[in-house]
Order: C-alpha cells, then sequence, then structure tokens
C-alpha cells in the first residue's frame, strides 16, 4: 500500500486527487493539505510514502515545503512528486534542487498520475533523463543569484568511478546507457549512483542531476553522445 499525502491549495483540485488516489487499489491516502505550513506538519504526523506537492502555495512555497518535510523526515525520507502547470520552469527547477524526485503536470491524465506515484515509490526515474537535462541545463546558470537551498560541497568524497557515473547519469543517459558506456552491469551503476547520493546527502536522482551542474562535473550543452 503506498500511503500518499496530498497538498494543492486548490479545493477542487485537492479534491479530485484524493477521490482518484483513494480509487485506485494499492493507494491510501493519509491527509490532505491547503498551505504549506499544514503539509510539513501533516507529513510529520502520517510519514507517508509520496508527497504529491503543489508548487505554488500560501504561506509557505512548495519548495519551502519540499525541503522543510525532507530535512525533519525520519528515515525513510517520503518521495515528493512536484506538481506544475509548466515543466520548464524555474520553482520546478528549485524544487528539484530541494530533494523533489520529479515533477508532473496538472493536466496529466489519471492513468498518467498513479504511474507517476507508484514509480517515484519504487525508486524509478519518473521520465527520460533528457527532461530532467534540458530543465537543469535552462535554469543553473541562474542559482547562484537566488536565495534558497544550496548544493552540498565538491565531489571530493566521490571515487573517480562514482563521479564518472554521476557525469553520465547527469548528461542523460539512463543507467543501462552508462552501464554499456563504462562495460559495467546495470545494477553496478545503481549501486555507483546510490552511494553517491549517500555521500552527498541527496534524496532524488533529479537532484543528483542538478548537483553535477552546480559543481561544474557537466556543463549545459555538454552532449550525451
Amino acid at each position: 500500500m503506498i500511503r500518499v499525502l496530498v497538498v494543492d491549495d486548490q479545493f477542487l483540485v485537492r479534491s479530485g486527487l484524493v477521490a482518484l488516489l483513494r480509487a485506485a487499489p494499492g493507494m491510501e491516502v493519509v491527509g490532505e493539505a491547503a498551505d504549506g505550513p499544514e503539509a510539513v506538519s501533516l507529513a510529520a504526523e502520517t510519514r507517508p510514502d509520496v508527497v504529491l506537492m503543489d508548487i505554488r502555495l500560501p504561506g509557505m512555497t512548495g519548495i519551502e515545503a519540499t525541503e522543510r518535510i525532507l530535512a525533519e523526515a525520519a528515515e525513510p525520507a517520503p518521495r515528493v512528486l512536484i506538481l506544475t502547470t509548466f515543466d520548464l520552469d524555474e520553482y520546478v527547477y528549485d524544487a528539484l534542487r530541494a530533494g523533489a524526485c520529479g515533477f508532473l503536470l496538472k493536466d496529466a491524465g489519471p492513468e498518467r498520475l498513479l504511474a507517476a506515484v507508484t514509480a517515484v515509490h519504487g525508486g524509478d526515474a519518473l521520465f527520460a533523463p533528457a527532461v530532467t537535462r534540458r530543465l537543469v541545463e535552462a535554469y543553473t546558470g541562474r542559482a547562484g543569484a537566488r536565495t534558497g537551498p544550496q548544493p552540498p560541497p565538491g565531489l571530493e568524497a566521490l571515487t573517480g568511478r562514482e563521479a564518472e557515473v554521476l557525469r553520465l547519469v547527469a548528461r542523460g543517459l539512463t543507467n543501462a546507457e552508462a552501464a554499456d558506456r563504462l562495460f559495467i552491469s546495470e545494477a553496478t551503476v545503481k549501486t555507483h549512483l546510490n552511494r553517491t547520493m549517500t555521500k552527498l546527502g541527496l534524496t532524488s536522482r533529479a537532484q543528483a542531476v542538478v548537483v553535477a551542474y552546480e559543481t561544474g562535473l557537466v556543463t549545459p550543452g555538454e552532449a550525451s553522445e
């Protein structure tokens, strides 16, 4: 059973999401919040597996709420899935920096929404790596001019192979493609990436991609081929 917290300030949108999730097998709605502070409080109280988080909320943005929830959560931390109107959105980029696992357009159909919740709960990539890469490249150069979640320190803690795997993943390669490039197994790629995330204190693959760009491991416009 996947335990979901729904956060959206629009009553009709929130009610529709809750009804959809409650009707789906294997899903349980543990709470619903209309603003950021309520989301943080309910997340601590209910310990959901997945948080559906509206990016723009009154009182506290979805970015701030995501950062607070992940910082205060007991292990395992919930997976945060951002709900947004625009995919190439600076707010979405900041949410990925804060540790969100991915984003979903609000006009996505019911099947897409349920598949996304299932995917992030299982630790899978929500969308093609190139989508995250395109978003990160659009905004990575602007991070220093804004306040908000800061990337971890440099990559000195990583082994050479861990840094190599992170670089390939950040350039848009899937685990399987990175494995082929490095002549190792897909499971080994996943192990290296998990160790990297642990060392850097990251919570999602998308956040790892952001860090790779912001530390200069990958530069915008660098081809994946």
